[in-house]
């Protein structure tokens, strides 16, 4: 809970800031752009975490039992393939929504 601390602080100074830039003769700010962008944000960094995790576990695989490289490279490719496939579709979302 302490590593999210500085998180929360963050949060907590940001929603009291938005009253305090309140303005009532302009428009209102579009957020789904600055959204979109950190939903992209989170689907990259998150893929990049899962296929960093599947890179080491089957090099660590590999390592163990180099005879069954075929069978594994296959499941590799095809777990990294459906990781990217996330961000790829997030993209997509993000680009039909915003305009």
């Amino acid at each position: 809970m302490r590593k999210f601390q500085p998180v929360f602080m963050v949060l907590a100074v940001l929603c009291c800031a938005i009253p305090a830039f309140a303005d009532s003769g302009s428009a209102a700010i579009n957020l789904v752009p600055i959204g979109a962008g950190i939903g992209m944000a989170l689907a990259a960094g998150l893929c990049g975490l899962g296929q960093g995790k599947a890179t080491a576990s089957a090099c660590e695989a590999l390592a163990r039992n180099p005879g069954a490289r075929g069978g594994l490279m296959i499941f590799l490719i095809l777990g990294l393939a459906l990781i990217e496939s996330l961000t790829l579709f997030t993209l997509v979302i993000i680009l039909l929504k915003v305009k």
